[in-house]
Order: structure tokens, then sequence, then C-alpha cells
């Protein structure tokens, strides 16, 4: 993990915030948190939310706290319009798998491809490469 408080507070509560976040507390204690932004599928034809983290605080793991968070999304998502939600699992997360499935997500056959840090550099090269192919 390579971001920090200041990385979360500007992009996430600064002037163009970048995604959104819900917490969830237990007697004034974080508890856990969704962090998801807006998504739109052309295929479908409707907006969504992308969750990118989900967490629940191991002190209060077995209480149904990401089950109510995403609850509280998918309301949010469907009172807003939308249609769906996404998210990605680990493959070697099991647990994760087992807790998505248990509460009705399904899981398609996508295959994630991405460009991240130096391979995005590189791939962007700059505005003169385009120019010249």
């Amino acid at each position: 993990m390579t971001s920090t408080p200041d990385d979360i507070r500007r992009d996430g509560f600064g002037r163009h915030a970048r995604f959104h976040t819900l917490i969830a507390e237990i007697d004034s204690s974080f508890a856990g948190m969704c962090l998801y932004f807006p998504i739109y599928s052309t295929w479908r034809g409707q907006p969504g939310a992308y969750v990118q983290d989900l967490f629940v605080n191991k002190d209060f793991r077995g209480l149904r706290i990401g089950e109510r968070l995403l609850r509280h999304l998918a309301r949010a998502v469907r009172d807003q319009g939308g249609g769906y939600i996404e998210l990605q699992v680990d493959a070697g997360n099991v647990r994760a798998q087992r807790f998505y499935q248990r509460i009705g997500m399904e899981r398609d056959a996508d295959h994630v491809y991405q460009f991240m840090g130096e391979s995005l550099t590189v791939f962007a090269g700059n505005q003169d490469d385009e120019e010249t192919t």
C-alpha cells in the first residue's frame, strides 16, 4: 500500500472528490467502510457503483457490517436510478468470495487487464509520440 492519509483526504474529500465512502461505527468505534465510485455501463445503458474497498475491522466481523454497508449502497444506487454494483475479489480470497456469494452477488467470467504505475506512464508516452505514428 502506497497511499497516504493526505492522498485519501485530497481525492475523497477535496474539491474534486473521486470516490465516496460509507463508514460504519459501533459505539463510536470504526467498524468498517465501503469505498466506491460511480460507473456507467454502455452495455446495460445504466449507471451503477464500483466498490473499490470493503473492509470490516476484525473486532466487528460476524456482525454483518459488510452486508449492511453493501445493502446501504444498493439502496442508494437503486434510488439514484442505477442498476448494478460491481467489485473484484482476489482469486485467493476464498472467504470474501463465499461472503459475496452468500449475499447473492453473481460472479462473471471477465478477466481484468490493467496498466499500473510505470506501465501506464510508458504506454501513455507523450503527445509527440502520437503525432509521429
